[in-house]
């Protein structure tokens, strides 16, 4: 592969601190890396550096002669007195811009919504956000270097946004540098990730989760060589002279790895328990909604009102955690609003139980206007009160902690914080207040992966019920149970997750009719189980309907596939009990037996393996039955 982009010994600083210090890297053609750190370390410095719009403070950068690089910065160059058209293709005559069936598709996947002629001054930040990205695509380009592209785009453009890249160069040409706190996002596009910390570039090898697997073994592999340092120095001090042995291999993404990592590690979430603790916080009603109807008047003479909510039945219950995703404008906030009793529906009815305690993480963090200059400090210091998370009692300094609060932002006036501070300062006194409805509209938001996975980690041990809209896709499927879309007015089930309203939404008329996903028709109040979570449709499995022109299954077929999911449940009940038997005896194995030691862990791959063909059967008579 040939050499196209890279750094020599690059340092950048700043006035206070020094941000890249002797940085050194290569970019190859064909090269499609992320750029992973936390907020401030230095990721859009480094992107800006190596696109040639910063200098740095040392070193040089490296470019291949004549190589193309465009850049998409957090903020954009347009011209407010520019119209669209003209941002986006600039003075090109309309038969060379319109003859290209990849710059319709560029302008079909991003601004199809967006007036041509509307001058760029007039258009909202998503708007112009997409408008510039658009801009960018538009132009040939050796090298993408793209900083949160996928900011104020919904899941939809997100998604095509990632088929674009993977398919916009052949196979070994072409380089794209991406800075994204979307996990799926960077596990769709990217064969390389790039760690910045500590003044410092960390290459590895794959996606996002090959990523995380090699810094759970990086990890791993420096806790046990420091381990080991320390033996050495207690049993004989001359041992520590002669060294540890170096490790010169990359560690690789292998799936028994990953497996052998994890195998210790519980469930995210006890959902059972969840439920059961969800239950005796609000009793078996949260919220109802009848033939609710939402429609906003017109906005102009003649223009038709708009029906945001079109006659929807949908119940919600103790310890439910349910995602809605919808296309930017769809009325998910609505939905929210309407769901909360901030709203008044138009027509139909909400029923909110009487123990209901909502609390409400907004887009704009409204909350945190009150507390002006106060320190962080300060506010914490009026909340006495703990909450238990994961069996514990938890303090807010303890929150603050594990939230990725220092010692030192503690004295930071709450209007100086950064806008991920203040997304997670605001999530804290929310769960300090000890609500047990959660209402979260877009929580990732200036959040980086580490703090992200930190949120979900807190959201993993809350019980009570959860409502979430965002378009992050790892996230929403990550802390949520079921998925809901919002098409047209009507909420529609997602038994597959995001993927089927991608599929749904793909297919001609089904954005306008909320047709087209198998099985997966609004939730209605019959569906509801006795523990108060609303089930996947209104249909049930059980009448044998399939799609239209598919052929029925006959009641002794329904009978026979019901059968054997209740059979291979019971059995992967007794094989997760075989699994942790075994698991547990393994811990009491000599750690220097290295023969029993393999065969323990053979015996726990072998019951692995055994479980995962039950899933896997379970799974095809599931889908047989639609559900």
């Amino acid at each position: 592969m040939a050499f196209v982009l890279g750094c020599e010994k690059l340092s950048v600083e700043f006035p206070t601190r020094q941000v890249l210090a002797e940085v050194s890297l290569g970019v190859n053609d064909g090269d499609r890396i992320g750029i992973v750190g936390r907020n401030g370390d230095g990721k859009s410095t480094l992107l800006s550096a190596l696109a040639g719009v910063l200098e740095p403070t040392g070193g040089r950068v490296l470019r291949k002669g004549g190589t193309t690089v465009g850049l998409l910065g957090q903020s954009d160059g347009l011209r407010d007195d520019d119209s669209v058209g003209r941002a986006i293709v600039g003075d090109a005559p309309e038969y060379e811009w319109a003859g290209s069936a990849r710059i319709r598709d560029i302008l079909d996947g991003l601004v199809s919504d967006i007036p041509w002629d509307a001058p760029v001054g007039t258009l909202s930040g998503g708007q112009r956000r997409r408008v510039d990205l658009a801009r960018l695509l538009v132009g040939e380009w050796d090298v993408l270097a793209l900083d949160e592209p996928t900011n104020h785009l919904d899941v939809r453009a997100i998604t095509w946004l990632a088929n674009h890249l993977k398919g916009r160069w052949r196979a070994g040409q072409g380089v794209l540098l991406v800075v994204t706190h979307d996990r799926w996002f960077l596990d769709e596009v990217c064969t390389g990730m790039w760690e910045v910390h500590d003044g410092r570039v960390e290459p590895f090898e794959g996606g996002f989760s090959a990523y995380i697997l090699q810094r759970v073994e990086r990890d791993r592999l420096a806790a046990l060589a420091e381990q080991k340092r320390q033996n050495a120095v207690r049993r004989e001090l001359a041992w520590l002279s002669r060294g540890a042995r170096a490790r010169s291999t990359k560690p690789k993404f292998h799936v028994k790895a990953a497996q052998a990592l994890i195998a210790d590690v519980p469930p995210l979430r006890n959902e059972l328990e969840l439920k059961r603790m969800a239950m005796a916080r609000l009793g078996k009603q949260v919220v109802d909604l009848e033939s609710v109807t939402v429609r906003f008047p017109p906005r102009g003479e003649g223009a038709p009102a708009k029906t945001v909510l079109d006659g929807v039945e949908w119940i919600i219950g103790p310890g439910d955690r349910y995602g809605i995703v919808g296309d930017n404008g769809a009325g998910k906030t609505t939905l929210l609003k309407v769901i909360e009793g901030a709203l008044a529906p138009t027509a139909g009815r909400v029923k909110i139980g009487k123990t209901v305690r909502f609390a409400v993480l907004s887009q704009h963090l409204d909350s945190l206007s009150q507390f002006g200059d106060d320190r962080v400090r300060q506010v914490i210091g009026r909340y006495s009160r703990r909450v238990m998370l994961d069996g514990k009692e938890q303090t807010p300094a303890q929150l603050l902690e594990r939230l990725g609060f220092s010692k030192a932002d503690l004295n930071e006036p709450v209007c100086d914080l950064s806008g991920g501070q203040k997304r997670r300062l605001a999530l804290m006194l929310i769960l300090l207040d000890e609500p047990n409805v959660l209402v979260l509209d877009e929580p990732g938001n200036d959040l980086d992966t580490d703090m992200l996975a930190a949120v979900e980690d807190l959201l993993d041990a809350w019980p009570g019920t959860l409502l979430l809209v965002t378009h992050d896709r790892y996230l929403m499927e990550r802390v949520t149970d079921h998925q809901f879309a919002l098409v047209n007015g009507k909420i529609v089930h997602l038994p597959g997750g995001v993927q089927d309203y991608l599929d749904m939404t793909a297919e001609p008329g089904a954005a306008q009719t909320g047709a087209g996903v198998k099985g997966a028709p609004a939730a209605s109040k019959a569906a509801r189980s006795a523990t108060g979570a609303a089930a996947a449709g209104s249909q049930a499995a059980g009448d044998g309907a399939g799609g239209d022109g598919e052929t029925k299954l006959s009641g002794g077929e329904i009978r026979a596939l019901r059968k054997a999911m209740q059979s291979a449940e019971r059995k992967m009940e007794t094989l997760r009990g075989k699994i942790e038997a075994a698991q547990q005896a393994m811990l009491s194995v000599d750690p220097t037996d290295f023969q029993a030691l393999g065969s323990k862990q053979a015996e726990i791959d072998e019951l692995q393996e055994k479980l995962e063909e039950l899933e896997a059967e379970w799974l095809e008579a599931a889908e047989a039955l639609g559900e």
